[in-house]
């Protein structure tokens, strides 16, 4: 989250009013993240946040504001849109191919001239530093989430990846030193070579969050003698249609990774893994391709961070992220794919044509 676009408290009110959700009493701008404009926003009525897009056309935001809607009405704790009651919603029952992305939506609004939305404010605090009871909420949430997206009838693709992989390394390349541009040119290879292969085909897919660090996530803290818990998930902003385990994998490359060193936590992503498949249980495909699903994770933070240090855009509050981190993961995977500290992780598969 930054803030690339002032919002004053006279238009950030009119909002609030028009969507019932009271009178706006006070307006901050959020630090951190490197996509779009947030700031939260208190009314007579609770906590809110607002978030400006700055990269998202409107045509592509209602496929995530309608996931986050479709997940909360199913009982799972993401921050349900706020919509516009003088707009008409889709059909309910419309049919799946008819309700395409870029269908009317009523949970989008403008601001300052840009396509915004409005959340409630999720309770609670980030475990930056998560121990194995943390991935393991966070493990059978991930499943529980797969499940119910199952029937979400919007579709589309992961903007974020394959095609923008392909597309946005050469314009990152000439920032890279000779190893570091032999590291992107070859796993970028292999990448589309599974892409291409049998087994990647066999993958289940469906709506997935994508970005689910562990900053993405809240935790309250439990009763005395209880352990913290989950209390919801957010940022759905760079969901899209894709492999469940590409979602996985993003999860065990943060959950489970030694920051400092990039190095896989073996016992947190055991207990990550083990508490996903106690709701749903990994396909054999699955299971052979998570040590290249793992890989393509890493690739894809660490082109999007080298595109964000490389070539930043301006905000009053903005720090971009270190591309090292993901680098150093993506070497650590690519290169000890079955190392004895992670044995949680299948042997590195014998791709079919």
């Amino acid at each position: 989250m930054a803030v690339f676009t002032e919002v004053g408290a006279e238009e950030a009110g009119a909002l609030m009013r028009r969507l019932g959700l009271g009178e706006l009493q006070s307006l901050r701008g959020i630090e951190g993240g490197i996509e779009n404009t947030n700031y939260f926003a208190s009314t007579d009525q609770g906590e809110w946040v607002l978030t400006l897009f700055e990269r998202l056309h409107a045509d592509q935001l209602p496929y995530y504001l309608c996931l986050m809607k479709h997940l909360a009405e199913r009982g799972l704790p993401v921050p349900e849109p706020a919509a516009d009651p003088t707009q008409a919603a889709p059909a309910a029952d419309a049919h799946p191919l008819e309700v395409t992305a870029n269908a009317p939506c009523a949970l989008l609004h403008t601001v300052a001239g840009k396509p915004a939305a409005v959340v409630r404010r999720l309770a609670g605090h980030s475990e930056l530093a998560p121990g194995e009871h943390h991935c393991r909420e966070l493990g059978a949430l991930l499943a529980r989430m797969h499940l119910a997206a199952r029937d979400f009838p919007r579709i589309q693709p992961n903007l974020r990846g394959l095609a923008w992989w392909n597309e946005t390394a050469p314009v990152v390349m000439p920032h890279l030193d000779e190893h570091q541009a032999a590291l992107l040119a070859g796993e970028l290879a292999y990448q589309n070579h599974v892409a291409a292969s049998s087994a990647y085909a066999a993958l289940p897919r469906g709506p997935v969050h994508a970005d689910l660090f562990r900053d993405n996530a809240m935790f309250s803290e439990g009763a005395p003698g209880e352990p913290p818990r989950l209390t919801g998930v957010f940022d759905f902003y760079f969901a899209g249609t894709d492999t469940w385990l590409f979602d996985i994998a993003v999860c065990l490359n943060d959950w489970a990774i030694d920051l400092p060193t990039g190095t896989p936590d073996a016992a947190r992503g055991a207990a990550l893994l083990d508490a996903y498949q106690s709701v749903r249980p990994l396909t054999a495909a699955e299971r052979t391709l998570l040590p290249a699903m793992l890989r393509a994770g890493a690739l894809r933070f660490w082109i999007s961070r080298l595109w964000d240090f490389h070539l930043p855009r301006e905000a009053s509050m903005l720090k971009a992220h270190d591309p090292a981190h993901f680098e150093r993961v993506l070497r650590r995977r690519a290169c000890t794919p079955q190392a004895p500290a992670t044995t949680w992780v299948a042997p590195q598969p014998a791709l079919a044509a």
